[in-house]
């Protein structure tokens, strides 16, 4: 079969389509169905479920799937977040390029009503600190971080549910580890230097207001500075 147009994948996708791979795989919020269609191309999952919330979005990515050829392999629903889903139909869920709160609002929705999934892809615009909390509260491990370049700097991170304490963190400062990612401390990933330097940079002209949340920022921020400087991991 020969395949048609597909529309291509920033870092940020391609990042969050290296830790998925799945025998059937749900992407929430698709736009142009760009990151399923490409793990449809590269085997990473044999079929795809795509949700979109509203009509024209849904139309946009029938349009990208029916481009594609591989029509026979994704299915799209409309819905909002997971709640599209069957209890237990599948494993694996993606969300990216929308807010962390945005984020966990569909995961609680999707908790409280018994479809969320065992193993989540995240790629949240900003506070990724916030899903890595939500996930040591409702047990799910941070198996896999990646941190991809763009117009900001991306995280990506999987997710699984386990038991147990989250071994990931171990003999990290939790709350910079929470804030910035256990994985990405320890790989003392390049674009998270850059990503606490430029936190400190902000947070030190700010410190003279001594608020609370500026002050807890700095802290966490400095914590993570100091680790990466003086740790042999």
């Amino acid at each position: 079969m020969t395949l048609g147009f597909f529309p291509p994948l920033d870092a940020r996708l391609e990042a969050a389509a290296d830790l998925i791979r799945a025998p059937l795989h749900a992407d929430i919020g698709s736009d142009h169905a760009a990151l399923p269609l490409a793990l449809l191309r590269c085997g990473r999952a044999g079929r795809v479920v795509i949700v979109e919330k509203t009509a024209g979005p849904l139309e946009v990515a029938r349009q990208a799937v029916s481009l594609s050829g591989l029509g026979d392999q994704a299915e799209l629903r409309l819905g909002d977040g997971l709640i599209p889903l069957l209890p237990g139909e599948l494993e694996s869920v993606s969300l990216t390029g929308l807010g962390a709160r945005t984020m966990l609002g569909i995961l609680e929705r999707g908790r409280a009503a018994g479809r969320i999934p065992r193993a989540l892809v995240t790629q949240p615009n900003d506070d990724a600190g916030l899903l890595r909390g939500w996930a040591w509260a409702h047990g799910y491990h941070l198996k896999a971080e990646r941190l991809a370049p763009g117009f900001w700097r991306y995280p990506v991170l999987r997710l699984e549910q386990a038991s147990g304490p989250d071994t990931a963190y171990q003999g990290l400062p939790r709350a910079a580890a929470l804030a910035y990612g256990p994985h990405l401390l320890r790989q003392r990933h390049p674009l998270l230097v850059q990503e606490v330097q430029a936190q400190l940079h902000r947070l030190e002209g700010l410190e003279r207001h001594a608020r609370p949340q500026v002050l807890s920022d700095l802290t966490t921020a400095r914590s993570a500075l100091t680790w990466l400087e003086n740790s042999d991991g």
